[in-house]
């Protein structure tokens, strides 16, 4: 699927009606530059699995969890981990474990320890301008937005 944005705000509704369809243990796979919307896109998820207050990037906390919502939303952010094993260090079995969607941002750092993800690629075409390329991950290819 591909779909247009033109504001962070087209982003976040795309992926607000993306959420709905989402089920527990999904994994989504950004891939992205800086500032391409990634964290637009979270927020997006977050107020579709009905997570109310704040949706920041964890660049520095490494994940950010939301638990208000119809299942939890497990932020991540990849960008300072230099391998997989890092990423099991900080207990990513334990998170997979708990059902609820885990969106990693920065997720060529450990890509090899992702199993059947959905992909997700912001990609910018101009100031405002984004191309968000959805594939993958347990039969999400075609969830008809």
């Amino acid at each position: 699927m591909r779909y247009l944005t033109y504001s962070p705000e087209e982003t976040e509704m795309i992926a607000e009606r993306f959420a709905e369809k989402l089920c527990a243990g999904t994994v989504i796979a950004f891939r992205g530059d800086l500032g391409a919307g990634k964290t637009a896109f979270t927020r997006g998820l977050a107020r579709g699995l009905g997570i109310k207050g704040p949706v920041t990037s964890p660049t520095y906390t490494i994940v950010n969890e939301y638990l208000s919502g119809r299942m939890p939303l497990f932020h991540f952010d990849m960008y300072r981990l230099g391998s997989s094993d890092e990423l099991f260090d900080i207990g990513w079995e334990d998170y997979l474990a708990r059902n609820g969607v885990c969106a990693v941002e920065w997720s060529e750092n450990v890509e090899d320890a992702l199993e059947d993800p959905l992909w997700i690629e912001i990609r910018r075409i101009s100031d405002t301008a984004r191309e968000i390329i959805i594939e993958g991950g347990n039969g999400y290819a075609d969830l008809g937005l």
